[in-house]
Order: structure tokens, then C-alpha cells, then sequence
């Protein structure tokens, strides 16, 4: 304090890791909640980024001399919290704002005006059951006004405490990705949460590096979103799920998924707790790694390459593909224009192509084949007299050995899921949506009939 007064407290500017600080500060917040049967969760709202020019150390002593306040004043089974919010964004400078609510004692709002005055507790009976020198909201408060921020808090007897702090960090180019040996843009992720505010905070940070990821709320959604990229023919590279949900949690979600898939997907599971009394399961079912909230990217990207170094395996789960030379392929297409397109794209790979006009000279081309003649079918779905469901799912019922294994791959131009979803009802493999693009008409053909190659 005497620091402070005399004006000898200097602050730094120097580059910083904000999700190293946090980190630091949940271990120990975490630690000190467990201990006395506290609740603790930390939350970041909007696009807090990994680096931030500022003094870490002087602005971690501000929010661990609340927090440890909060937990001071707070008896189990209580619960404390700390949220991070990026509130406003101009030319270098973010302004970030740091809410620390407690459910404990709470104070009279008549003390409010005097709780940042040095040596100064409300009452003398807290100040000797908790330990209080009355010094520790005067240190916060100036520190604060150095970082020219501001500290405002809200309370009530009985009903707990809430302190704001808002301060202004200059942004910085480093985004901690540098030696990452996978481009962002190339990951395709599922954050899996229940709570909303979360799983949009984890698109938004995974955006602002370029990985593409979706969010959904429940378990159940989930395991539909995975199917229909399975069936796209463009699985997730990894899915984030959340452990704590209602009806399916994060463990019975890595479960199905390892039972529906591969190793195609990696799974990290996140949570606000500790997860060593999930861990040994959760193994056992094929979980990757897991991951502390709150969620920063660049713990993302290093955790999935340490997944797949340890894994021994691509990055991106790369399938084996087979040659399509020779290949005879069944294109069931009403429209001329696009039969011509498809025909003059298979054929640059030298494969054979009966033309059908409708689902149901499709269905009789199948029928009159020998067994093991089509390798693969591409079916549009809308065409006259027999649509390319209908013909699909009559196909699959044929009593012959290669109805049931020959790859058909649905052609539309409706892409929503629920359409992928009624291609899947019908025995349908995948689902391409139009116009097709060359490389994804090929790989998903090449992939399949791989597939069916090694069951034969």
C-alpha cells in the first residue's frame, strides 16, 4: 500500500498469455473451492483472445485478491464464479470486463461507499472469524485506477456479492499458433454444450484462429450432426463435448460415438471441474483428452496435435481410397445436363457409366445385373416416375449378397439435414449436395467403394 501512495508501483507493457494467467488463476481458485465444498465456474463471453500487451501480474493480484475474498465470505455449499467479457473493440485496444459473484454473506449496501477505504471491515465479528487486515479491496481498487479501469460492486446481507472490474488491454498480433503443424481452416469442429453462452463463446474463439466449427445444445443433437457429416462425407475432425449435460452427458456421447465410428473423430471432453473421477472411464470409452474451461483455441489446436502424435495417426484421419479405372458406375439422373456433367467427370477417371432417367429403370438396371457388377450408384432424389429414395430403399431390399453392400450416394440439391437424415433411412451411404464438386464426388466414390472392397 505503501508502494502505491507514494507512486513507486510502475506498471508493465509487456506481451502476455491472458489464457496462461487465467489458467493459472481457476488452478488455484478451483483448489481453494474443492477444499471448502464450493462451487466454481469461469466463463468468457465474446472474443477474448489468447494474447493481450498489459501487466498480467498486477491485473491476476486484482481478480485473485476478489476472488479469494468471495471465497473467504462464501460457506458451502455456496458457489463462486468469474466471468470474462470482451465489451468493446477500438483501433489496438480491447476492453475487457471481469464480473466476480459469490452466493456468501454479503454486505449492507450502507457499507458500499466505504468498502475500498484502507482498513476498513464492516464488522468486527467477520473480521475475526474470516482474517481480514481491511487492506486487501483498498490494494484492488488502486491497482485498478492505475490500469485506469474502474471497480464497482453490488451486494446485499445474506445474499451474496458482486464485483466488476473493467480495464482496457492493448490487442496483440500473437496468437499463439505458430508452431502448430495443422492449418486451422482445415479443422471442421462440434462443440457440445448445454449451456448456450458457452458453446457460442467456443465458436467465436475457434472463428476468430479459422476453424470452422458448429455448436448444438444436447447429446442427442449431436449424435444427428455427426451422422449427417458421416453421411456428407465430411466428418467432424473432432468433437468438444461438454461432460455435465441433462438426459445424454458428455461420457454416453463419446461412448455412441466411438461405437458408430472410428477413430475418424477425435473426442475431447471439457469440463469447469476436476475430471479425475471421470477419467478411468472415459478412457475405457475412447475419450481423447480432455480440456478445462474455459476454452481458448490455441489449447484446442495443441491438444488435438498431441492427440494425434500420440495416436500415430493423420491429422485429419485421411481413408484409404480405391482406383475408379474400370469401375462401373450406375448414375440414376432425369435431368440431361447434369447426366451429361457427371458422365464427362467419371470418365476423365475411366470409369464405365450406365445412365438410368428414373429411380425405377435404375432399380431394373440393379436388378438384371450380375452380382457385383456396380461398384457404386449415384442416385439423384428427385426424378419422375420413381424418385431416387423409393428406388433406393427397393434396391436394399433385393434378395441378392451386393444389395446391401453396393455404395449408393445420394445426389440433391437440398442440402438441410433433414433431408441427409431420409437419405440415411433408406440405406443411403452419403449424400452429396449439388452442384457437385469434382474432388468430393471422387474421394466419396474412391472412399466407398474401398470400403465395400474390404467387407467383400
Amino acid at each position: 500500500m505503501s508502494r502505491i501512495e507514494s507512486g513507486r508501483m510502475v506498471l508493465r507493457q509487456e506481451e502476455f498469455s491472458f489464457r496462461q494467467m487465467l489458467e493459472q488463476i481457476n488452478t488455484m481458485v478451483m483448489s481453494q473451492c474443492s477444499e471448502k465444498g464450493l462451487r466454481y465456474e469461469c466463463r468468457l463471453i465474446g472474443g477474448v483472445s489468447d494474447y493481450y500487451i498489459g501487466d498480467d501480474m498486477k491485473l491476476k493480484q486484482v481478480l485473485i485478491n476478489i476472488l479469494s475474498n468471495a471465497i473467504k465470505f462464501t460457506d458451502a455449499p455456496g458457489s463462486v464464479s468469474l466471468s470474462v467479457e470482451r465489451t468493446a473493440l477500438y483501433n489496438d485496444q480491447s476492453t475487457l470486463k471481469f464480473v466476480i459473484s459469490d452466493t456468501g454473506i454479503g454486505m449492507d449496501p450502507s457499507f458500499l461507499p466505504r468498502i475500498f477505504d484502507t482498513f476498513t471491515q464492516e464488522n468486527s465479528h467477520a473480521s475475526s472469524r474470516y482474517g481480514s487486515t481491511g487492506l486487501g479491496m483498498a490494494i484492488t481498487r488502486n491497482i485498478v485506477q492505475l490500469m485506469n479501469g474502474t471497480i464497482s460492486v453490488k451486494s446485499e446481507k445474506g445474499f451474496g456479492s458482486e464485483f466488476t472490474v473493467v480495464i482496457s488491454l492493448k490487442n496483440c498480433e500473437h496468437h499463439g499458433l505458430e508452431q502448430a503443424r495443422i492449418n486451422p481452416s482445415e479443422m471442421r469442429v462440434l462443440v457440445v454444450d448445454d449451456e448456450e453462452v458457452a458453446a457460442e463463446h467456443a465458436r467465436v474463439v475457434l472463428d476468430e484462429v479459422g476453424i470452422k466449427a458448429d455448436t448444438c445444445l444436447s447429446g442427442q443433437e449431436a449424435l444427428r450432426m455427426i451422422d449427417s457429416q458421416h453421411t456428407r462425407h465430411e466428418p467432424y475432425n473432432l468433437v468438444l463435448l461438454d461432460w455435465r449435460m441433462p438426459e445424454l452427458d458428455g461420457l454416453e456421447v463419446a461412448r455412441q460415438i466411438r461405437q458408430n465410428y472410428d477413430k475418424e473423430t477425435t473426442v475431447i471432453i471439457l469440463t469447469a471441474f476436476n475430471w479425475d473421477e471421470i477419467m478411468d472411464e472415459a478412457l475405457m470409452i475412447g475419450v481423447d483428452s480432455f480440456l478445462a474451461k474455459p476454452l481458448f483455441a490455441s489449447n484446442v489446436i495443441q491438444e488435438f496435435e498431441r492427440v494425434a502424435r500420440k495416436n500415430n495417426m493423420s491429422l485429419f484421419g485421411q481413408k484409404k481410397r480405391a482406383e475408379l479405372k474400370g469401375r462401373h458406375i450406375l448414375l440414376a439422373e432425369d435431368i440431361q445436363i447434369n447426366a451429361e456433367i457427371m458422365q464427362q467427370l467419371l470418365s476423365m477417371k475411366d470409369a464405365h457409366i450406365d445412365l438410368a432417367e428414373n429411380g425405377e429403370v435404375a432399380l431394373k438396371l440393379f436388378e438384371a445385373s450380375q452380382e457385383g457388377y456396380y461398384d457404386a450408384i449415384l442416385m439423384d432424389i428427385r426424378m419422375p416416375v420413381m424418385d431416387g429414395l423409393e428406388s433406393a430403399r427397393r434396391i436394399r431390399a433385393l434378395k441378392r449378397k451386393d444389395s446391401v453392400g453396393v455404395p449408393i450416394i445420394a445426389l440433391t440439391a437440398n442440402a438441410f439435414d433433414e433431408d441427409v437424415q431420409r437419405s440415411l433411412q433408406v440405406g443411403m451411404n452419403a449424400h452429396l449436395s449439388k452442384p457437385v464438386e469434382p474432388e468430393r464426388l471422387y474421394q466419396t466414390l474412391e472412399e466407398l467403394i474401398w470400403e465395400r472392397d474390404c467387407k467383400k
